[in-house]
């Protein structure tokens, strides 16, 4: 089991930057997959961005793709994920999820270790 906390969510405005963390605990990160999700009010929780354990692969969703970028570090068991050109329908709670030897897939089954999650509101 591995243990997730979340920071650097807050209130931006249309067109900032944000950089959300993602530290681990509990387990080393080097095994395991390591995704972002959102979930807005009245909406499912949807997949980000998702960093597979090896290195080999990166994955974001569409509506994200070109904006955020998503980045490890093994050495710090942290996690990151860079939201630039932010817009208002970003605006959401932010999820730090992770998978033992995962393929960095985008369902919320997927991933078994979750943290509580950091809030993110962009005005426009």
């Amino acid at each position: 089991q591995v243990q997730l906390v979340e920071s650097g969510g807050g209130l931006v405005q249309a067109g900032d930057s944000l950089r959300l963390s993602c530290a681990a605990s509990g387990r080393t990160l080097s095994s395991h997959t390591m995704a972002w999700f959102r979930q807005a009010p009245g909406n499912e929780r949807e997949f980000v961005a998702a960093a597979r354990w090896d290195g080999y692969r990166t994955n974001y969703a569409d509506y994200v793709k070109g904006r955020f970028t998503i980045s490890r570090d093994n050495a710090k068991n942290t996690v990151y994920l860079q939201m630039d050109s932010l817009k208002p329908e970003d605006t959401a709670v932010y999820y730090c999820a992770a998978e033992q030897w995962g393929n960095g897939e985008k369902g919320n089954d997927d991933y078994t270790n979750w943290g509580q999650g950091t809030q993110v509101a962009v005005s426009s």
